[in-house]
C-alpha cells in the first residue's frame, strides 16, 4: 500500500505531539523520518516510529528536553540533549555547526545524553543550501562485533559526507560501517526472507544468513573486515568518548531484544556533526563547478557492462524521492499495521 507523504508527515508529527513534543518539535522528527522514507531508506523512516514512542513509554526518551551547551569555543561545542529524541536535537546541533562556520570558517558539534537519530543524511545535508560540507554520524545499540569477536561491542555506526555542486545533484555519502544496517534485517524478518551471506554470524561467530541470527545472540558484521571494524570505532570515539555519552558495549539499545546496562561510563547516545564553510579553503563558485568536473567525470567512466550505469553516492536516493513524491511511499503490511495500532492508541487515523 502506498502513502503519499503528506498522509505520512501529518500521521507522524502527531503521534509525536500526543506523546508530549512540541509541534514545532514534532514537525521536526517528522520531517527525519519522511526524508528517509522518500530516500527509499525504508528501515529508518516511519517503520520506526513504534520504537521511538516504546522508548518513550519505557522513560528512556524526553519529549520536551531542555538540551544545553555544556562546552563551547568559537569553533566547537558539546552538547546535552536531555534524553530528547535525536530526531530534534541533531538538527538543532547542527544549525549550531553552521552557525558557528559562518563565523569562523567551520563548526563541530559533539552530543551526549541524546537517542536514536534517524538518518545522518538528514543531518549532514543541512549544510548544503549555506555552501557548506555537511558531516555527521552516531553510535548505535551495540550489534557489531569487531573482526575476529564473536561479542557485539560496536553499532552499525553510520557515517555521512553531504558536498555541494553547482549543476549537478550534491555527493551524499549516506552509510553504515557495518555490511547492513539493523533495519536491512527487520526488513527481511516482515518478508520471511534469508539476508546475503557477510552479513550476520551466529552466536559462536559462524557466518549465516538467517535474517533472525542476531535477535537470537549472534551479531552483525564490519564491513569490509578490519577496515569496518576500524572505521565503525572512529564513529564511536568521535560521537560518544568525545562527548561524554555511552560507548561501546554499553550504548543504550534501540532495539527490543536488549536491555540497558545499569552501570554506564556516560549519558544516553552520541552523535557528531560539523559544517565546513567552503570558501574557508577556495572561492565557492569555483569548487562547485570543479565537483560538477569531478561528477560528470566518474559518471562517464568506463562500464563493465554498457546497460549497468555508473551512479554517484547519493544520486540512487535522490532519484528514489523524485518517484515516491509522484508516486507515494510503499510500506509493507506489518509497517501498516503498526501505524494503524499506534493510531487506535492515541485516536489519531491513519
Amino acid at each position: 500500500m502506498r502513502y503519499s507523504k503528506h498522509q505520512l508527515h501529518t500521521f507522524t508529527s502527531s503521534v509525536f505531539i500526543k506523546c508530549g513534543m512540541s509541534r514545532e518539535d514534532a514537525l521536526q522528527a517528522a520531517d527525519v523520518l519522511l526524508a528517509s522514507d522518500l530516500r527509499g531508506i525504508d528501515s529508518h523512516g516511519v517503520a520506526r516510529l513504534v520504537g521511538y514512542i516504546r522508548l518513550w513509554e519505557a522513560g528512556r526518551a524526553n519529549m520536551q528536553p531542555a538540551h544545553k551547551i555544556i562546552h563551547e569555543t568559537p569553533s566547537t561545542a558539546t552538547l546535552d540533549a536531555d534524553a530528547g529524541l535525536g530526531l530534534v536535537i541533531a538538527p538543532k546541533a547542527m544549525q549550531i555547526a553552521i552557525e558557528k562556520a559562518k563565523n569562523v570558517g567551520t563548526g563541530w558539534v559533539a552530543i551526549q545524553n541524546s537517542n536514536h537519530f534517524g538518518i545522518a543524511a538528514y543531518h549532514a545535508m543541512l549544510a548544503l543550501p549555506h555552501d557548506m560540507i555537511g558531516i555527521s554520524m552516531t553510535n548505535a545499540s551495540p550489534l557489531v562485533a569487531p573482526t575476529f569477536s564473536k561479542e557485539r561491542m560496536l553499532g552499525t555506526n553510520p557515517i555521512c559526507i553531504a558536498v555541494p555542486a553547482q549543476k549537478h545533484q550534491p555527493f551524499i555519502l549516506d552509510m553504515a560501517t557495518s555490511n547492513a544496517a539493523n533495519g536491512k534485517l527487520e526488513i527481511a524478518q516482515r518478508v520471511n526472507k534469508p539476508v546475503p551471506p557477510g552479513w550476520v554470524q551466529t552466536a559462536t561467530g559462524k557466518e549465516s544468513t538467517d535474517a533472525n541470527e542476531v535477535k537470537n545472540g549472534g551479531s552483525l558484521m564490519p564491513l569490509g573486515g578490519h577496515k569496518g571494524y576500524g572505521l565503525g570505532a572512529a564513529v564511536d570515539i568521535l560521537s560518544a568518548v568525545l562527548s561524554g555519552a555511552n560507548y561501546g558495549p554499553w550504548v543504550p539499545p534501540f532495539v527490543t531484544f536488549l536491555n540497558p546496562l545499569d552501570e554506564l561510563p556516560g549519558k544516553g547516545i552520541g552523535h557528531f556533526v560539523g559544517a565546513m564553510r567552503i570558501d574557508a579553503f577556495r572561492p565557492a563558485d569555483e569548487f562547485k563547478k570543479h565537483m560538477d568536473n569531478w561528477i560528470s567525470r566518474f559518471k562517464n567512466a568506463e562500464r563493465i557492462d554498457p546497460d549497468q550505469e555508473v551512479l554517484i553516492p547519493g544520486e540512487p536516493e535522490y532519484r528514489m524521492m523524485l518517484e515516491r513524491d509522484t508516486n507515494g511511499i510503499p510500506l509493507n503490511d506489518k509497517v501498516v499495521k503498526d501505524l494503524q495500532d499506534l493510531g487506535k492508541k492515541f485516536d489519531i487515523q491513519l
